[in-house]
Order: C-alpha cells, then sequence, then structure tokens
C-alpha cells in the first residue's frame, strides 16, 4: 500500500506502507544503531516517537522473546529503507511488520533514509506523519498539532512494585524504566522496589533504600521539574545514580540547565571518555538534550565525562555526597557493554557508604 511520510517543514517521501494502517504523527528521530532495532522500539525513552532506522535493512531477525525492553512500545512509527518481510533467525517468534499490526504501530518501507538523515541534521528536529496522502490537509493537520509534554507520567509506573532478590536493597525511579537495566541489577544480587516518578524523597526514604537508581525516560528535563526537590532530599541521604533523564534531572536539581542539542545522540556507538582516566567507552544513547557545561556549579558537581565527538557532558559527580551520574546508558541493550562498570561502580560505593554508617548489606 502506497504511504507517505511528510514532514512539518513541507518535505515528503513516499514508501510502502507496513505495520498498521494508521494514520499517526510523532517527532521524527534518526537512529543511527546498526542492530538491536526491537530494543529501540519498546524502549520508553522513544515514547511518541516515529523512529527512522539508519540501517539499511531492518526486519532480518524478527522479533524475540529476550529483547524487549518493555511490554507496550509507546511509539508513534517506524520508517525504513528496506523491509526484511521474513525472518531468518532461529529465535524469532514473529516478524517485525506482525509485530506491529498487533500493537497498532505504523510503518514505512522503501523511503530514501540517507536522503531523509542529510535533511534532518541540516534542520531543527521536526514533527511528521505517516499518512495515505501528502495532501495540503495532512500538512495543516501536522503543523496544528501540539506534542504532548507529559510523556514521562505517560509510561512511569503508577504503583510501587518490587523485582525481589536478596541482597542490596535498591530504589528504582521510573521515568521510562528498560528490562535491561533491571536484568543488570538482578545479576548483581540485587532486591529491587520499583516507584513512580512523581515519588517524593520521603516516600523513597521510607523504604530504607542501600541506595536509589534515577532511569532514563523520554522527553525534555524541564517537563520534569517535580522530581528534581526529590533528588534534593536524597543526594545527602545516600548513595544515588542517575542515568539519561535522570542524569539531566540530578543535573538541574543542582543549578545546571539543559538545553536541547543541535545533534542529537540516539544510537550505540558513541564514544565517551573518563577524565580522569582517558578511559574510551563505545557507550549506547538515546537523547535529544544536554547539560550547559558553562551552568555547572563547581563547588557541587564535577563533570567526570566527556563525549568524545562534540565534548558534550556525559557524567557528573556530586562534589559532596555519594552521588552521580551518566548520560549514556550503562547496560547497553542494544549495544556494547563497555560502560557497565558503572553499575559496578555503584555497588561499591552503596557497599562503602554502608561501611562508614554502619549498615550491613
Amino acid at each position: 500500500m502506497r504511504r507517505y511520510l511528510i514532514l512539518e517543514d513541507g518535505t515528503s517521501f513516499a514508501g510502502t506502507g507496513f505495520g498498521a494502517q494508521t494514520v499517526s504523527t510523532g517527532e521524527l528521530v534518526l537512529q543511527t544503531a546498526m542492530t538491536g532495532y526491537q530494543g529501540v522500539i519498546t524502549d520508553k525513552v522513544n515514547t511518541g516517537k516515529i523512529i527512522a532506522f539508519a540501517n539499511p535493512l531492518i526486519g532480518t531477525v524478527g522479533i524475540n522473546r529476550d529483547d524487549y525492553e518493555s511490554i507496550d512500545p509507546a511509539i508513534k512509527g517506524v520508517v525504513v529503507s528496506t523491509l526484511a518481510r521474513v525472518p531468518g533467525h532461529p529465535a524469532s517468534k514473529m516478524s517485525l511488520d506482525q509485530y506491529l499490526q498487533n500493537r497498532k504501530i505504523p510503518g514505512i518501507s522503501g523511503i530514501d533514509t540517507r536522503a531523509l538523515m542529510r535533511h534532518m541534521n541540516s534542520n531543527k528536529p521536526q514533527k511528521a506523519s505517516i499518512v495515505d496522502a501528502d495532501d495540503e490537509h495532512a500538512f495543516d493537520q501536522l503543523r496544528a498539532l501540539v506534542l504532548p509534554h507529559n510523556q514521562v507520567q505517560m509510561v512511569s509506573t503508577e504503583k510501587p512494585y518490587p523485582s525481589p532478590a536478596t541482597g542490596r536493597n535498591i530504589v528504582v525511579v521510573d521515568f521510562g524504566l528498560k528490562h535491561s537495566l533491571l536484568r543488570s541489577f538482578a545479576v548483581r544480587h540485587c532486591n529491587l522496589t520499583i516507584v513512580p516518578a512523581n515519588s517524593t524523597a520521603a516516600d523513597i526514604l521510607a523504604l530504607s533504600p542501600d541506595g536509589v537508581v534515577l532511569t532514563d525516560g523520554p522527553g525534555d528535563p524541564a517537563d520534569v521539574a517535580y522530581a528534581e526537590k526529590m533528588v534534593q532530599g536524597l543526594q545527602s541521604e545516600l548513595p544515588l545514580l542517575a542515568i539519561g533523564l535522570g542524569h539531566q534531572i540530578f543535573a538541574r536539581a543542582n543549578g545546571a540547565v539543559t538545553y536541547r542539542k543541535n545533534h542529537e545522540d540516539h544510537g550505540i556507538n558513541i564514544p565517551v571518555r573518563e577524565i580522569a582516566t582517558g578511559r574510551v567507552d563505545i557507550t549506547t544513547q538515546n537523547h535529544s538534550y544536554g547539560v550547559d557545561p558553562t551552568t555547572v556549579q563547581n563547588d557541587k558537581l564535577l563533570v567526570t565525562h566527556e563525549n568524545v565527538l562534540d565534548h558534550s557532558i556525559e557524567g557528573l559527580r556530586h562534589r559532596l555526597y555519594p552521588a552521580f551520574s551518566v548520560q549514556f546508558q550503562p547496560e547497553g541493550a542494544p549495544g556494547s557493554n563497555d560502560a557497565e562498570h558503572v553499575i559496578d561502580e555503584f555497588m561499591e560505593l552503596i557497599d562503602a557508604f554502608g561501611e562508614r554508617s554502619g549498615k550491613e548489606l
């Protein structure tokens, strides 16, 4: 079926529809990951996004039971150059086409994604739609639509729930939780309690955690300003690790300012340097916002990591409290596991803090 990807600046790309034959609108995101499309599609960080994949062939391994990052994906569409209609991997349970049909998510193939990416790299972020006709009415509807600013509330858990184990007691604040992050803590024998994004510091401290994790999530950190007070109430009390959107919230809670990046980071091959050691990790990232280095208050925060490509901030540590953050996703999935040592460092911080406070872990 002939369908169109249209952009709010008036650009149109013709292709062939797959997945659900619905009309859908969202912010267009360019994803450079060459593998792991199932994880990308089900990652809650991509809530409300239409994802255009750089990989020229998508769908070869189908959909399997192990690579979900959430049960219910919240993306608005998938854009590919070539779609593999019949997956060739033995672990596949269904094709990508079937999966998107089941989830009522539209896709479009046959798009010149190289031309699309060149166009997007020279323009500001744009709304896009997958439609049946690229007439003026479709463009008017696209331009008139106001995208939501409550993506975190849309994907965060409404009530606390446990992921039981025996070991360190960790509270995970859900801004857009990935299953792979839970797996990373599970293999380290952590007892997890997942709580909503709007939890207060008092709510979390009442659970007597050994440490707190702020997860990655979708949207503008300014839309989650209510979480800054929670961070301020926790960071002096116990070890805290903030990831992705959590990193941006942590920075804002300590006086820094966040901004929309001109060249966003959505991929699995982004090099990050640890400033103190010079170590470079190849990281997975999925974000549109960064922390303005000119606003980092040196009496509060130390910059620990930088992006090798554009020198943007990739990590922070509090100078007084046992709290630190990274912009990248240390669990990878999809992508390299280079940065998993960040989670091990958090475990070490928890143990050292417990020894100083006399707690048994």
